[in-house]
């Protein structure tokens, strides 16, 4: 995907951008501590197929448009800083310079990268905000938070995996 033209990149970039903000409003189940959603998959596709600074500007971009235009709670910035570290680890893992991954590569990047992502940056660095937030016990959301990403952890390596091997054929065809 490195040899893709600047416009092509910027269409698909515009396409990740609208699913991410998409799936992270209006497909996703929310409660005050708990967010479940699909909106991993167009950062993670974003950061296989374009590399960190795309995927940094697409996650920090659509967090700002997404807590403006459709807000849930109170709008901090600690977690647009989650999403673009998000963002940032996936995209320098996942992303090979030179040529595509092959399945096995994409397996163990995806597992690395999902590791520290799920734990560091959605348990802990999500958890430290949260308890900014609402002056609620660190333990308390830390413990209910660490059980979703663990429960979201195999739903995540299977989803990716899917899509991108699904995705191939057409990519080959277009870029």
């Amino acid at each position: 995907m490195e040899n893709i033209s600047k416009t092509k990149k910027n269409i698909l970039s515009a396409l990740l951008l609208t699913l991410e903000i998409v799936f992270a409003r209006f497909l996703s189940i929310k409660t005050p501590f708990l967010v479940i959603s699909f909106s991993f998959v167009p950062i993670i596709l974003a950061s296989i197929w374009l590399g960190p600074k795309y995927t940094v500007l697409i996650a920090g971009i659509a967090d700002i448009i997404g807590a403006i235009c459709f807000p849930f709670g109170e709008f901090f910035i600690g977690f647009t800083i989650s999403a673009c570290l998000e963002a940032l680890i996936y995209g320098l893992i996942l992303h090979k310079k030179n040529g595509e991954l092959t399945r096995k590569e994409l397996i163990i990047r995806l597992i690395i990268s999902s590791l520290i992502v799920l734990l560091f940056v959605h348990t802990l660095l999500n958890t430290i905000w949260l308890v900014i937030m609402y002056n609620k016990a660190f333990w308390v959301i830390f413990g209910t938070r660490m059980i979703k990403e663990l429960i979201m952890f195999p739903i995540q390596l299977i989803t990716i995996v899917a899509i991108v091997e699904g995705l191939k054929p057409i990519l080959k065809k277009y870029m």
